[in-house]
This record gives structure tokens, sequence and C-alpha cells, in this order.
């Protein structure tokens, strides 16, 4: 019965993103709209047609990672392990024998290993068939990050991935909300993590004509809804949410940083790339997430947008939000921190997941940086190039994927 649903909150967070391998820096980051965009240093980038994106800086996983298993992981799966070990202190968890089948992990990935899958080609077609590493595959396989994350922790419970392009990191936490709400687990480990800053990932991309193409002012190619958008800049990182009922929260007197209430997803069926005109279905996710919530449209106070910076999707989402929320839409501040840290894929959702909960406990709107030309087919309060501070009590955060993948997740502050 509806009626027999346990409630879930968020008792942890953690992230790994371009503007800070904290979450009190990425907060930071939020706040003073800092810009995670610059030349590519990962590889040698001179001869692609696009060569920027937003890097992981100075990232560091000592102490969260034995370095003998951390040269057999591949990066996303390090991203992935260490924002879940962030949560997991954050959330002041124990995890013993006693309570690991109770615990699970899910972290989604659009692409999974692919520095990996590179490598070990090149290692094939260089050097033969017998020099590829015997640890190839475990180290490409999208799952491997929820799989590292459960050893690492030592989570017995519901262990999946999903992939999802870049909705993976959302449906993973709301995934994870479901089995929580039927009583399959007490707590959850969920979010998202992706590493495709490689030759492979970047000229792929930019084959399909989905990136920018500002070499000459990267700092400004992610510009969100603005009318002079030409294309996504991709990001790395992780963002991993712990969450669990309500009744294990409060007997293990946890800190509550807000409940997670709605989960919407929806397939266009429409192209393997292209949103369906309109919106139609990222606006029936933000219904279906509405309505899982038992909430209105006047309920919400601010919504995290996908927000890539392509045209099709930011014009698409604007007509999804209106066509969800009718009147209210104009009224509630929408902005897309994809101007800040890039595109993370699959990571996107777990690293937004994240910003929804800051911005409801500290009562900011992170802003939409590069917003300088109004599109008449964007016309939504994008909080332009400076956090906002404003009254929150409940956060939508939209996620659309490759393959007509829609998810809406909604958050409000406990009472």
């Amino acid at each position: 019965m509806m009626e027999d649903l346990h409630r879930v909150v968020i008792t942890g967070l953690g992230a790994v993103t371009p503007i800070g391998n904290t979450v009190a820096d990425y907060l930071e980051g939020l706040k003073t709209a800092n810009n995670g965009v610059g030349a590519i240093s990962l590889f040698d980038a001179s001869a692609h047609a696009c060569r920027f994106a937003a890097e992981v800086k100075d990232f560091d996983p000592t102490g969260f990672l034995e370095a003998k298993e951390s040269k057999r992981w591949d990066r996303f799966s390090k991203f992935g392990v260490v924002a879940a070990k962030q949560a997991v202190a954050d959330a002041g968890l124990s995890i013993e024998e006693e309570n690991s089948s109770r615990i699970g992990v899910i972290i989604g990935s659009g692409v999974g290993g692919l520095l990996t899958m590179e490598t070990q080609a090149h290692v094939l077609n260089e050097k033969g068939p017998g020099r590829v590493s015997p640890f190839t595959v475990p180290m490409m396989i999208p799952n491997m990050a929820t799989g590292l994350a459960a050893i690492a922790l030592g989570a017995k419970g519901p262990s999946s991935a999903v992939a999802t392009a870049c909705a993976a990191g959302s449906n993973a936490i709301g995934d994870a909300f479901r089995l929580l709400q039927l009583g399959k687990a007490d707590v959850m480990v969920c979010g998202g993590a992706e590493a495709s800053i490689t030759p492979l990932g970047v000229a792929g991309f930019a084959s399909a004509k989905a990136l920018s193409f500002r070499n000459d002012d990267p700092t400004t190619a992610s510009r969100p809804f603005d009318a002079e958008r030409d294309g996504f800049v991709i990001g790395e990182g992780s963002g991993v949410l712990v969450l669990e009922t309500l009744e294990h929260a409060k007997n293990r007197d946890a800190t509550i940083h807000a409940e997670i209430v709605g989960y919407g997803m929806t397939c266009d069926a429409h192209h393997i790339t292209a949103p369906t005109p309109g919106g139609v279905g990222g606006a029936e996710a933000i219904r279906l997430a509405l309505k899982d919530g038992k909430l209105e449209p006047t309920s919400v106070d601010y919504i995290n947008a996908h927000g890539t910076s392509t045209p099709a999707n930011d014009s698409n989402e604007t007509a999804a939000i209106k066509n969800a929320l009718g009147e209210r839409a104009s009224q509630i501040p929408v902005s897309s921190t994809k101007s800040m840290t890039g595109h993370l894929l699959g990571g996107s959702g777990g690293i937004e997941a994240v910003a929804c909960v800051l911005a409801l406990q500290h009562d900011m709107v992170p802003p939409t940086i590069n917003y300088l030309n109004p599109d008449p087919q964007c016309d939504l309060d994008y909080v332009p190039n400076m956090a906002r501070e404003h009254r929150l009590s409940v956060v939508l955060s939209n996620s659309f994927g490759f393959g007509g993948h829609n998810v809406c997740l909604a958050f409000r502050q406990m009472p």
C-alpha cells in the first residue's frame, strides 16, 4: 500500500567536481560562480576540434584509496569511490557485519571506463593480445564504480549500476529511493560518476556536433539558455548521496540534510540523441515527480535544470518546465550548474542532486554563468551570473539522456 511506504532522507553528501573536490569546496564554487572550464590537460588535444573541458583539478585520492589498488581502477571509479567515502563519512555511518546486508550501493555512469578501453585498445593494436592488461574488463565496465564502492565500504545490500546516459546519476538516486521506500534496505549510497575527457570521448562528441567549439574563449563556452549557446562542455567527476529511511536515521540520531520525496521517469521514444519537440517527455517526468511527492506546482521554489548549453536541449527543457508547471514556471528560479561544472554525462545527476541539497540547506540558488544574450525560446528566470539568496522549501532536479531517458527528482527541507 502507498501509505506503508517509508519516508526517505538524505544524511550524507560527497562530491568530486571541476569546481571543488569536497562538498565544502563545491558549495563555495556554487556560491561564487566558479568556472571549472579550461584547456584540456589530460591528453594532447592540439589536433582536436574541441580543445577544452571541465576537468577535476588536483585530484588526490590519498587517504581514500590504497595506492596499489587505485592503479588498477579507471578514473571514473576512483571519483565514485572517493565521493562515496566522503558521503558515508558525512553521514557518520558505521558499516559493520551486522548491518551490511541492509546497506546498498547504486552509482550510475553513462560511459564507464572509457580511458581504460582506449588505452588497452592501443596496447592490443601496437603490442598484441598478450600484452593487454588482465584488469581491462573490470576497469572499463560501468558497474565497477558501484562494485568497488561496495567493496571499499563493506556494503552487502542491494547493488546495481545504471547506464541511462546523462540521466544515469539521477536514475541511480531515484532507484535507491524506491528501494528504501519499499523497505528493501535501510541505507543506500547512490549517485553518478564519469571520466570521459579522453581522446575518443572528446572526438566522438565533437563529431556529433554536440560540443561547443569556442577554443578562443573556453571559459564562456558553457552558456545554458543563452541565445549564442553552441554546445556543451564535457566534464568529469562524481556526486554521491547517502539516503536512508527516516526511521533508521532517527534511530541512530543522524543529521538530516533534506528529504527526497519524488521520482519521475519517462522515455521520449523519439530519437537516439534529440529530445521530443516541446519537451513532452521531460514535462511528464516533472509531473510524475510532483505527483510522487504529493506536491503542487506552487510548491516548487527552484529547479536545477539539465541545461546542457545545446540549442535543442535548452529550448525543449524550457518548454517542458512551462508545460508541467503552467503559470508557476515564470515565477521559479531555474539555473544550470553545468555552466560552471560542464556536463558530467552520467555523473551530472549526482553532483546536481548534491547542489540541490546544498541549495535547500543554505537558501541559495546557484547561478547560470555566461548568461548574456536572452533567447526568446528560453524565457524563464535563469538566475544569471550570480548566486541568489532565496527561501527554499522544495527543489527539483532534471536530467535528460541520449536515448530519450528523462528523470526528475524532488527534494524538500525537513519540516
